[in-house]
């Protein structure tokens, strides 16, 4: 009943981290190589791709406070625990994506058009880019395959997955890799024509559009965090599989309501209700109907239930 699945021997959760990692170890190599080349070339679109790989360093780090955060477990204070906390640090992670990234590229590239200075050392521009696309690639592979195998296991398409995903870290990581990837092409391209035509405008609109990828992106990032922290339910297949796993234990006649929730990363409570089979009297329908949310609770993924019973008239739902 859960939306995401294991890749390998390794839990979703634990993927999730590996994915996040190693975008940050790829991230802070570039970010570093690009700065140094920025500095040396004056490029306008080496400028921004150095603060769209430190504003995308800076966001790993927020993306792994977010899953320590999120797995903690439920107390008496938050009976469902904290996952909803990664919404938040993730939300963190891509307004920095807008206002650094994005910010920064954006400015810096009209700054060029009003003001515009000279490139140098074209070659050292293109060789960080190579670098930068390879490890960028690297990443971005890790978090396609993770994102490929979970989409798959859900039979859905690979975009679909990546918009819905309850894991805000694997939709980020995605999203920022993909834009460094087509990143760096735009910066080549503006550094290359600055070269051959000697002048900076081609460099400072890359910079620009730059600028314009990033907020285009991070302003996704941001709608998707917003709408499971106020409360997004599950898509109607894994309602279904709620209502056949509810269907399938002891004591359950029909299911008449079923309401998945994220409260986290593959995580869910479910609230609905049932109609038990016979006509137990109310202290026995409060046990059997008690007894029904602990073993639903048992279901990986499922934090906890709240059931009731099923009105008379209320059409039974199907699995």
């Amino acid at each position: 009943m859960t939306q995401d699945s294991a890749t390998g021997d390794r839990t979703p959760q634990q993927e999730s981290t590996l994915t996040v990692v190693l975008a940050l170890a790829a991230n802070a190599l570039v970010a570093l190589a690009k700065t140094v080349a920025a500095v040396l070339t004056g490029a306008a679109s080496m400028v921004a791709e150095a603060a769209h790989s430190w504003a995308d360093t800076g966001n790993e780090v927020f993306l792994l406070v977010a899953q320590r955060r999120g797995a903690r477990p439920a107390d008496s204070g938050h009976p469902v625990g904290y996952g909803r906390e990664i919404y938040i640090w993730s939300l963190f992670a891509a307004i920095g994506l807008f206002a650094v990234g994005a910010g920064v590229s954006i400015t810096h590239g009209i700054q060029e058009l009003v003001h515009p200075e000279p490139a140098e050392n074209f070659t050292v521009a293109y060789v960080v880019l190579g670098v930068a696309f390879v490890l960028e690639g690297i990443s971005f592979l890790q978090a396609w395959r993770q994102a490929r195998a979970a989409a798959d296991s859900r039979d859905r398409e690979l975009w679909e997955h990546i918009l819905s995903t309850s894991d805000p870290t694997v939709r980020a990581v995605f999203f920022e890799d993909a834009a460094a990837l087509v990143g760096i092409v735009i910066a080549a391209a503006g550094i290359a024509a600055h070269q051959l035509t000697g002048s900076s405008v081609p460099d400072a609109v890359g910079s620009i559009l730059v600028g314009v990828l990033l907020g285009v992106v991070a302003l996704v990032l941001i709608d998707r965090n917003r709408r499971f922290l106020v409360g997004e339910s599950a898509d109607p297949e894994l309602e279904r599989a709620a209502v056949r796993t509810l269907l399938g234990l002891p004591g359950v006649a029909r299911v008449t309501q079923v309401r998945l929730e994220f409260v986290g990363a593959g995580r869910v409570f479910l609230t609905g209700a049932v109609d038990l089979t016979g006509n137990p009297a109310e202290d026995d329908a409060s046990h059997a109907l008690a007894a029904i949310e602990r073993e639903v609770a048992r279901t990986p993924g499922v934090i906890g239930a709240v059931l009731s019973l099923s009105e008379p008239e209320e059409p039974a739902l199907h699995g």
